[in-house]
């Protein structure tokens, strides 16, 4: 039987290898939902992820001979299970999956739940956890790569947020069905704004035009841009891309235009424009780069960005005094979170406690991101403006570097605001799907 087996997975993998060099070669292929186009251009399956691969089967050859690994055979062996990680597709074969989306799915229920077994465990675990997704990102922040692992932590904790809210909260008959529909009409707006905001920041076009904020989508930048196996490029190939197929390359700046000249993307910068490290593009009037929607902040999707932090405070301020008027009816809503008598008697109403500390730490954390927004807005000057001018000392900074204030662009209160919101309206920025949405 072992015989058997062994030679019809041989042949498999003959018939693979045979498919394989068929599309080395250029012929035409359709793939299945459970196929795919490796790393190296070889068409593979999903049901082979433990199969013919040579630095798996060196790796476990020398811990069994008990010999010293190679430097570069864990490295090696990591890539391949990050390729070989697929779910099936209907269009375009089986897409990879980014591990960096797994571990909010796990950890954070687990977290809660354990965290609601007693008030000690609860207070090192919500004190543990924002510890934890802070080091992550100054740790990512450090790196200057993109992850999905703030973006899945967001939309999951929203999701998962929402679930215990149905599940738990409102069986126990303390709440009204039109007060379950306000916090469903919340989540909902919140995600179709992020949704907007997701689609294009405003990136700098290679073909300057004579208007400086005219925006173009870029194609290279999106997930069809692959070819066969629909998945997303890296940002710096990205723009390598489009500065060959634009002919800019090897061209040089005028000296007026030197001081806004990238040399990453090489195009000549509009003012205020910025060049974002972890996208690899420039930004119209870029803000940012938000870690949390894995995108940059910029000209076209500002005002969605804003929206978005507005209508999440709403939706889990309201939902947080929900869930404390269910689990604490005989206490004021403010002093709640600080003592809920007989809370933890029950397993239901611990893990709702629980989660409305976990919410409230998080609305906190966006509070603070909004009052920031806000600030800047009013006197019209970016994120990036704000650390560029306190590093030169050119600002002047109130409030513990809460509020700065540049002074170049400022238009007044309301004439900032009114550029604010109009800024958007000047760009013509073309609408296309979100590229990289958990």
């Amino acid at each position: 039987m072992s015989i058997t087996f062994s030679s019809e997975r041989l042949s498999g993998l003959a018939v693979m290898k045979k498919r394989a060099a068929r599309v080395q070669q250029g012929e035409e292929v359709t793939l299945c939902c459970c196929e795919y186009v490796n790393r190296h251009g070889e068409r593979s399956h999903v049901a082979a992820c433990c199969c013919d691969c040579e630095d798996l089967d060196d790796a476990c050859e020398r811990f069994v001979k008990r010999e010293p690994q190679r430097a570069e055979s864990l490295a090696k062996v990591a890539e391949v299970v990050k390729d070989r990680v697929r779910v099936p597709w209907l269009w375009g074969g089986a897409r990879k999956v980014d591990l960096s989306i797994i571990p909010p799915l796990i950890l954070l229920p687990a977290l809660l739940h354990l965290a609601a077994l007693h008030f000690l465990l609860g207070l090192v675990v919500l004190t543990a956890l924002p510890g934890l997704v802070l080091w992550y990102y100054y740790f990512t922040h450090y790196k200057k790569g993109q992850t999905l692992f703030f973006l899945s932590l967001a939309l999951f904790s929203l999701g998962y947020m929402y679930y215990l809210f149905i599940t738990e909260v409102f069986p126990s008959g303390d709440i009204s069905l039109a007060q379950v529909s306000m916090v469903t009409v919340g989540v909902v707006l919140t995600l179709i704004a992020l949704v907007y905001t997701k689609r294009e920041p405003g990136i700098v076009p290679l073909n300057q035009n004579p208007v400086p904020c005219t925006v173009r989508c870029d194609s290279s930048l999106t997930d069809n841009s692959t070819g066969i196996n629909g998945g997303r490029q890296d940002a710096t190939m990205a723009a390598a891309d489009r500065i060959r197929s634009s002919g800019q390359e090897g061209a040089e700046p005028k000296e007026s235009s030197r001081r806004n000249w990238c040399t990453t993307c090489r195009v000549v910068r509009p003012p205020r424009a910025g060049h974002c490290r972890i996208c690899g593009v420039c930004v119209l009037r870029l803000d940012h780069h938000c870690v949390w929607i894995n995108s940059c902040v910029g000209q076209a999707n500002h005002r969605s960005f804003l929206l978005t932090l507005i209508l999440f405070l709403l939706t889990s301020l309201y939902g947080i005094s929900l869930v404390l008027q269910s689990v604490c009816p005989k206490q004021p809503l403010l002093l709640a979170l600080l003592s809920c008598p007989g809370v933890y008697n029950q397993y239901r109403t611990a893990l709702c406690f629980t989660c409305a500390w976990y919410s409230s730490i998080v609305t906190g954390g966006l509070l603070h991101l909004l009052a920031v927004q806000v600030i800047n807005i009013s006197h019209n000057v970016t994120e990036r403006e704000a650390r560029v001018a306190l590093r030169e000392k050119t600002a002047r900074s109130t409030y513990w570097g809460l509020v700065v204030d540049t002074g170049v662009y400022s238009r007044g209160f309301r004439g900032n605001w009114t550029e604010f919101l109009t800024m958007g309206d000047k760009c013509n920025a073309l609408a296309v799907a979100p590229t990289d949405l958990v």
